[in-house]
């Protein structure tokens, strides 16, 4: 039933009520949605001159949703913080139209803001070197660490997913002396050809002396102790361990070695379709990130070197 002299504090109110008692939210999504509608009936006072009611709040326009994003904007807030906020300000009508008859369209029709994707996060140079020549320091024994050493090698070398290095065969590796292109299967079954190093070929070659199926060309070419194809959760693991040990950053994962391989040939003066056939991507702006994280890069250096910075 319609309570006409509610406040939309009152309402409110009830609405974190709701959330807690009968929706069984946890503390801490009660705790944010409050602190969201809070904001946005904070900011509805001050554009409308007067606290707003539940009629008012029936009778918003498109026009001032608009406006309250883009306050919201001019304070800082970001497309994937604003369009959090625009969640739990959804979520507190739909309470007003099922709870109090108080239906507003135009909250339905508001386009969410898009959230930038977030830019990969590559390693230095003298990181990523580091990962694919010493990751066998993090375990000890010449099988594990022959093979990691391979297996990093070629992540870094030719910018694998790691989904894509474990799929690889004993008939697949690349040998040393050899100018064959190394095919891969990426997503979606789409194949394409990437070179690999000589010093890659050549860690292989040194990996395969401890494979205990080397001579089976469909073995898989990483496999574990127990001679099964390698898990991706172990390689995971070693490089966690080693980045530990080694005080790289959090972000030194398997798959930040493939960004740091388009990052480092971005700004070594490669091309932006060279690295998009090399990566695989379907789309060239996926491909175009990079190009933000060079120039993200570029003006960390200018900062930390420029006298004046």
């Amino acid at each position: 039933m319609t309570a006409p002299q509610m406040t939309a504090s009152e309402a409110r109110a009830a609405f974190l009520a709701w959330l807690a008692h009968e929706r069984r939210a946890s503390p801490l999504t009660v705790e944010a949605y409050g602190r969201d509608t809070a904001a946005f009936l904070g900011f509805l006072t001050r554009h409308l001159g007067e606290e707003p009611t539940l009629t008012a709040l029936a009778a918003l326009r498109a026009a001032d949703l608009r406006a309250w994003l883009a306050w919201e904007a001019s304070e800082g807030a970001g497309n994937s913080t604003r369009a959090r906020h625009l969640a739990a300000v959804r979520a507190f009508f739909r309470f007003l139209a099922r709870r109090h008859g108080v239906a507003n369209a135009q909250i339905a029709l508001l386009a969410t803001p898009k959230a930038k994707p977030p830019l990969p996060h590559a390693l230095t140079p003298s990181e990523a070197r580091a990962v694919a020549q010493d990751i066998g320091e993090a375990t000890d024994t010449a099988f594990t660490q022959a093979r990691d050493t391979a297996l990093f090698s070629l992540l870094y070398g030719s910018g694998l997913r790691i989904a894509e290095a474990l799929a690889l065969s004993v008939s697949e590796a690349p040998r040393p002396g050899s100018d064959d292109m190394l095919r891969v299967l990426g997503k979606g079954s789409k194949p394409r050809i990437v070179p690999v190093l000589p010093a890659v070929r050549e860690a292989i070659a040194a990996w395969l002396r401890h494979h205990p199926e080397a001579t089976n060309p469909t073995a898989p070419l990483f496999v574990g102790v127990r001679g099964e194809r390698l898990n991706p959760g172990v390689a995971q693991r070693t490089l966690r361990q080693f980045r530990r040990l080694n005080g790289l950053p959090e972000h030194a994962t398997p798959h930040a070695l493939r960004h740091s391989f388009a990052t480092h040939l971005l700004a070594g003066g490669a091309d932006l379709r060279t690295i998009q056939d090399l990566l695989g991507h379907a789309s060239l702006s996926t491909t175009q990130r990079y190009t933000a994280v060079d120039t993200a890069q570029l003006m960390d250096v200018w900062r930390k070197s420029h006298p004046r910075g």
